[in-house]
């Protein structure tokens, strides 16, 4: 736009310098009519301007300066003819003018309508992108509900006969005749059928998630469990574990046992991409809500939300590859040998901190490690007790 009007400046004022050049010559080297007829170049930049009031104010004075030309001395008899010739270079002027400012303003429709074109088309790109994203992501929920159900079917089929065994096997270790080497055969099969029921009860946990019950609670809560949890497996890797949750740890709207549950995930992940000697930290910051954070705590019916409370998981691991990174919250998708991952630990854990009004993000570089950061809503006012 600034650039469109200091062109504008520069060819009105080619266009005036034209004008009064001509009105000068017209004055101090007299040639006959032939002069006026210059007059033609001032109107046809004027027009290039697209402006019909310049154009009327350029066209009014060309044809008083071009006859202005009949008040010098002329031949006797030579005035009538001067008239005439004059006229017929106004008429020309006025055609000039007429024919370049209908042209330039046809122009100026056609620029119009293409940009308007090209907004519709970038529209409708949108809009189809965004078509096609609600598409996928309609096809992901379609296949969760599926892997759901098809884990909730199993779930009922395997557990009653489970059930029954563990009945029979705790019964068989009540018999009197039970040898203490039977007895510890029986306690291995009663454990490995607990670890069955619960892979399932994780399958049917991962693919039904419950509706979080949030409330104000201190970070530490959060972290500390999961870090005390997770420790022996980081010791037995010889990886490094470090929580840092600073002086005064803040509160977040969270509830424990899902995001304990995420912590575990990405603790998990990170210990696996870790090799020995490496470090895992866990940092715990506040940074200010954006204003999409708070409009969708007013929209949760929470108070406004002034600030954020992040923990971040950062390790010195192998890192991820751009193309991976990109699909790192797709379900399914998993770069762990088959049977080693469901490709639904990240997807899962964006969903559970997102049903808390916050974000998870990732970012990682190849050969220097992964940082994910959680950021939860965190209380702003003087803290509450804890629940």
């Amino acid at each position: 736009m600034a650039g469109s009007k200091q062109k504008n400046r520069l060819v009105l004022s080619i266009a005036a310098a034209l004008f009064l050049g001509i009105v000068v010559m017209e004055t101090f080297i007299p040639a006959n009519v032939v002069g006026a007829y210059g007059f033609v170049l001032p109107i046809l930049l004027v027009a290039t301007v697209r402006n019909r009031k310049l154009m009327y104010l350029t066209v009014a004075l060309c044809i008083i300066a071009t006859y202005i030309g009949l008040l010098r001395p002329a031949k006797p008899g030579r005035f009538v003819s001067a008239v005439i010739n004059r006229t017929v270079v106004v008429c020309v002027l006025g055609i000039v003018a007429y024919v370049s400012m209908t042209g330039e303003e046809r122009k100026a429709r056609e620029e119009a309508a293409r940009a308007a074109l090209a907004l519709q088309t970038e529209n409708l790109l949108r809009a189809n992108a965004q078509l096609v994203d609600i598409k996928d992501k309609l096809n992901r929920s379609e296949r969760l509900a599926a892997v759901g159900q098809l884990v909730a079917s199993v779930a009922h089929e395997v557990g009653t006969p489970l059930h029954s065994i563990a009945w029979h096997v705790q019964a068989l270790a009540e018999e009197p005749g039970v040898t203490p080497e039977m007895k510890k055969r029986i306690e291995i099969i009663d454990e490995q059928i607990n670890r069955v029921v619960q892979i399932i009860q994780d399958l049917l946990s991962s693919t039904r998630q419950r509706k979080p019950e949030p409330a104000w609670l201190p970070v530490e809560r959060l972290v500390r469990p999961v870090a005390a949890l997770m420790e022996p497996a980081f010791h037995a890797k010889g990886v490094a574990l470090r929580v840092e949750l600073g002086p005064d740890p803040p509160q977040v709207w969270a509830d424990a046992d899902k995001l304990q549950q995420v912590l575990v995930n990405l603790l998990t992940n990170a210990l696996t991409a870790t090799p020995s000697g490496g470090e895992v930290r866990v940092t715990v910051g506040i940074r200010p809500a954006s204003t999409d954070e708070a409009d969708a705590g007013a929209r949760a019916g929470r108070p406004p939300v002034e600030r954020m409370v992040t923990v971040t998981v950062s390790d010195t691991g192998c890192g991820m590859p751009k193309e991976h990174l990109q699909r790192a919250f797709e379900p399914f998708f998993t770069t762990k040998a088959l049977g080693r991952g469901t490709g639904l630990g990240l997807f899962l854990s964006r969903e559970a901190v997102a049903a808390h009004g916050g974000c998870l993000t990732i970012d990682s570089e190849e050969g220097k490690g992964t940082t994910v950061v959680i950021a939860l809503p965190g209380l702003q006012e003087r803290p509450v007790e804890v629940v």
